[in-house]
């Protein structure tokens, strides 16, 4: 049963040997083997025979092929990625309070404008709270005046203190002098220094008086900014009770049931921005360095319209897993018709550059599995050269990393290696 296809192989062989290798021989063997009108008479020779015996006439070991001898030119090259859309942003909103839904549920899929409520909670005992706190505030505030006139009360208690004392120092440097004189008893003398110290004791005390009326006050302010934080506590936990959209869009979700029990952190509902939306893509290494922010590009949707717009994004650190750089597109999508999630082709322009356009047959493989032509160099040897490939076109594959002017072999080239001599002949001459 496995004759046949080694039968055919073996066919195949010798006729692509024919072709390559022995290609004069071949065709005039196969002229040789057709059948010929007689004609009465004399055909002319053709003018061609001599030039084919030229060619027949190579020395041993040059090996025949086609070549095409290729001219650079410079083209507009895209880059071309494959990716998808994506919401500006996509948010879910959950609650931040526990508590009991009060509000109707919002359908997914509707219109919500910034601010919009979406899930209100009962406030509880919440109220009662601040209202709590509030008046706390107002006895603290209350108490103020009170306080603040403790301190220039204080001080003049040690102001009077003050005073007290100069007049027992006076009154006991003049009891000391007449007691010198024989004019005043001892008796005097004592009671003038009781006196000093007596003063000096008030001072002490009317000092104290002052740092506990300024302590005072300082509690007091303490008290009232406590009650104030307790206010805004209060305040914040019934602004929370209200949850509002925190940008316009659609929602993807249901909000919260009414009746249905929220726990902080529980979704009260997802809500997506469609108006900017992204397409975004991932680039490989080897064209990141083609791809700029503020490029013009395009992207093709699978159902769509076909989007223009400019990058507006290009990642600096690449994706652990892939090693492609993130790139974003911003386009407007007033309409809402373009959906989050959509298969997009996207093509991006960058710089031109010179390139050969080839037929993809020309391309070959090197010992090293590196991708490449083989070319004809001034010495009419083969010599492999690596390329890379920028797109295919109707007309060929366009490729750079070759010289701008070299002859490419594009028959022949699997059956030599570099410095083997070849014969080509040229498709534009036979053409």
């Amino acid at each position: 049963m496995r004759i046949v296809p080694l039968i055919t192989a073996s066919l195949v062989a010798a006729v692509l040997f024919g072709l390559v290798i022995e290609r004069e021989r071949f065709f005039a063997l196969v002229y040789d083997l057709s059948p010929r009108e007689d004609v009465s008479e004399p055909v002319a020779a053709a003018p061609e025979a001599e030039p084919v015996e030229a060619e027949q006439a190579v020395a041993d070991g040059v090996v025949r092929v086609m070549a095409k001898r290729s001219v650079a030119t410079e083209i507009d090259t895209q880059v071309r990625l494959r990716g998808e859309t994506e919401a500006a942003r996509d948010v879910s909103v959950v609650a931040e309070v526990s508590g009991k839904i009060i509000s109707p549920p919002l359908r997914k899929g509707a219109f919500v404008q910034e601010g919009q409520l979406l899930c209100s909670i009962d406030p509880g005992t919440r109220q009662s709270s601040l209202a709590e706190a509030q008046a706390r505030l107002a006895e603290a505030r209350a108490r103020q005046p009170e306080v603040e006139a403790r301190i220039p009360e204080a001080e003049a208690r040690l102001a009077e203190a003050r005073a007290q004392l100069e007049e027992a120092r006076i009154n006991a440097v003049a009891a000391d002098r007449l007691s010198q004189g024989g004019f005043a008893s001892q008796t005097r003398v004592a009671n003038t220094e009781a006196a000093v110290q007596s003063a000096q004791a008030a001072i002490s005390t009317a000092e104290a008086g002052v740092k506990a009326a300024e302590a005072g006050l300082d509690g007091l302010q303490a008290s009232i900014e406590s009650a104030e934080a307790a206010v805004i506590r209060a305040q914040t936990e019934l602004d929370r009770l209200q949850i509002t959209a925190p940008f316009s869009g659609v929602l993807e979700t249901d909000t919260a049931e009414l009746g249905s029990l929220l726990q902080p952190g529980g979704l009260c509902a997802t809500v997506i921005q469609l108006d900017p939306i992204k397409v975004v893509g991932f680039v490989p290494e080897n064209a990141v360095s083609r791809v700029e922010v503020g490029a013009m590009a395009g992207a093709r949707l699978n159902e769509g319209p076909d989007l223009q717009a400019r990058v507006s994004f290009l990642s600096r650190s690449a994706d652990p897993t892939t090693r492609t750089f993130r790139v974003e597109l911003t386009v407007p999508n007033p309409d809402l018709a373009i959906r989050d999630g959509q298969t997009a082709e996207i093509l991006i322009q960058s710089r031109g550059v010179m390139a050969h356009v080839l037929a993809a047959s020309s391309l070959t493989l090197n010992d090293e599995g590196t991708l490449g032509v083989r070319t004809i160099d001034e010495n009419s040897a083969a010599l492999f050269m690596p390329v890379e490939v920028l797109r295919d076109a109707p007309e060929g594959v366009y490729v750079t990393g070759l010289p701008d002017q070299v002859d490419v072999i594009t028959v022949g080239q699997e059956f030599v290696t570099d410095g083997v001599t070849v014969a080509p002949s040229f498709e534009e001459v036979i053409q």
